[in-house]
């Protein structure tokens, strides 16, 4: 017996398993606890035990509802948000009965929408899994997988706290990895002060001060994010914000539409011929009075059954050519973050341009940095006191963010999606291993599953996939129990 295997022996001896079918959701963000929530509801009498890691102390903020920032907002209109797929004004129903913006009186636009910070989504989420806490048909594990070993048909896993659970079925639930600074970039300044890699961190931007020159590297929603938590704590310099193609995030429609167009009666084959059939599209809903807004909704609503017609070389096309298009377009920002943008553009303080950067250099803490302008040969020098990278998350290297994940992957149960944008899975949402294989006691929640259901970045979709994995789980134990 090799010294792994006594240890894993002794491990062994402590670990917990149920008489009931153990579910463990690794991840638990909206879309580990959405698996959670609609598995509970679905499965009924015949629940399993589930038990949910998280090291937070809430269930359903995750990454991106944990900020305590109040500059952060939802980008998506309250009644355009809910756990439940089929009552999506469910939330903007609970801020009412909870009075959740009372002390935020920029929540509500003109228009009657509402754009609630970010961290009143994740206290609605809590609340919904607050009452299965309490009678114990979920346990939150506030701890951090360390390991998953694969035993027999299921699943050893361990964790910081030194817990050992044996699960039949692991959801795999985390949240996109982040952003990875450019390679000389980070060897550069890797130890200036005002150099922040991870804006996610607590308390990253407060090393900026009020009258420094800011580099922004990305133009995204999170850049987005940092030009107004910058502006909100009291940040006065010049800021420039850089990215390839030099594409902002746009705002909302002025009014609600509703989406219009027909993405799937004939679906596109290629790239092309889908950029084709959006731009047609959005000529023909102009001619209605409707903006290019109705037309992205419908696509992204569209976007599954639209996804999975399209080739892998195709798939891999848009992601190459037409992703950073797409986002700006549907990701777009709460209208009080667009009017700190547009406050900054007209003061002259913000600065948008197309290109990257070449190189830079650090004299004390000042920094210089060569740009590359997309299309001029000349370079530009320009120089900083801080620079902020927000280049959106790093997919290619979700296998090396947690050493689990890496375990899995050397061991063959996950590898990348051809697409690039997360791990690959089947249309049941299980894992596919690294000679093909499907994993079926393996699933992948949210996000990650991207490259096989296209749109799994916004909310909607995501509560949507929750429901879909949640109810694929419920049918593999309905399996397993008639054996």
């Amino acid at each position: 017996m090799t010294p792994a295997e006594m240890q894993f022996q002794t491990e062994s001896s402590t670990e917990q398993k149920s008489q009931r079918p153990l579910v463990a959701i690794i991840g638990g963000g909206v879309s580990g606890a959405g698996v959670a929530y609609h598995l509970l509801k679905l499965a009924g009498n015949d629940a399993p035990d589930i038990v949910v890691f998280e090291p937070r102390p809430m269930l359903g903020r995750g990454l991106a509802y944990d900020t305590v920032d109040p500059a952060h907002r939802i980008n998506v209109p309250a009644a355009k948000m809910s756990l439940q797929p089929d009552d999506v004004e469910e939330f903007q129903r609970w801020i009412e009965a909870n009075n959740a913006v009372r002390d935020d009186p920029e929540a509500a636009r003109e228009n009657g929408q509402l754009f609630p910070r970010r961290r009143v989504f994740g206290d609605y989420v809590g609340s919904l899994l607050q009452p299965f806490l309490k009678s114990g048909a979920i346990t939150h594990r506030r701890a951090t997988v360390t390991a998953i070993r694969r035993r027999r048909d299921g699943w050893v896993i361990s964790d910081d706290k030194g817990g050992l659970t044996e699960a039949d079925i692991v959801a795999v639930a985390t949240s996109h990895p982040p952003p990875v600074a450019p390679g000389r970039l980070a060897a550069t300044l890797g130890d200036h002060p005002r150099f922040i890699a991870d804006t996610t961190k607590p308390g990253a931007l407060e090393v900026v001060r009020p009258q420094d020159r800011v580099l922004v590297i990305g133009n995204g929603l999170t850049g987005a994010d940092v030009i107004a938590s910058l502006a909100r704590n009291g940040h006065e310099g010049p800021i420039v914000a850089i990215s390839r193609r030099g594409l902002r995030s746009r705002g909302h429609a002025a009014a609600p539409q509703e989406p219009f167009g027909d993405f799937i009666a004939d679906p596109a084959s290629s790239a092309v011929a889908l950029l084709r059939k959006i731009r047609l599209t959005i000529r023909q809903a102009a001619e209605q009075g409707l903006s290019w807004h109705a037309v992205i909704d419908q696509v992204r609503s569209q976007g599954h059954d639209l996804w999975r017609t399209l080739p892998v070389a195709e798939r891999r096309r848009i992601v190459r050519h037409l992703r950073p298009y797409w986002d700006v377009h549907r990701f777009r920002i709460a209208p009080q973050v667009e009017a700190v943008l547009d406050a900054a553009i007209e003061a002259r303080r913000l600065e948008v341009l197309a290109g990257s950067v070449a190189d830079a250099k650090v004299e004390g803490e000042t920094i210089h940095v060569m740009l590359q302008p997309r299309h001029a040969g000349e370079r530009l020098e320009r120089t900083f006191d801080a620079v902020v990278v927000t280049t959106g998350p790093a997919h290619g290297g979700i296998l090396q963010t947690q050493p689990w994940l890496g375990e899995l992957g050397r061991e063959g149960y996950l590898v990348l999606d051809p697409t690039g944008l997360g791990l690959a899975c089947s249309e049941r949402s299980e894992a596919i291993g690294a000679n093909g294989q499907v994993i079926p006691s393996l699933l992948i929640s949210g996000p990650l599953a991207r490259g096989t259901f296209g749109e799994l970045m916004g909310l909607p979709q995501i509560t949507e996939h929750t429901v879909f994995v949640a109810r694929e789980i419920a049918e593999k134990l309905k399996e397993a129990a008639t054996r």
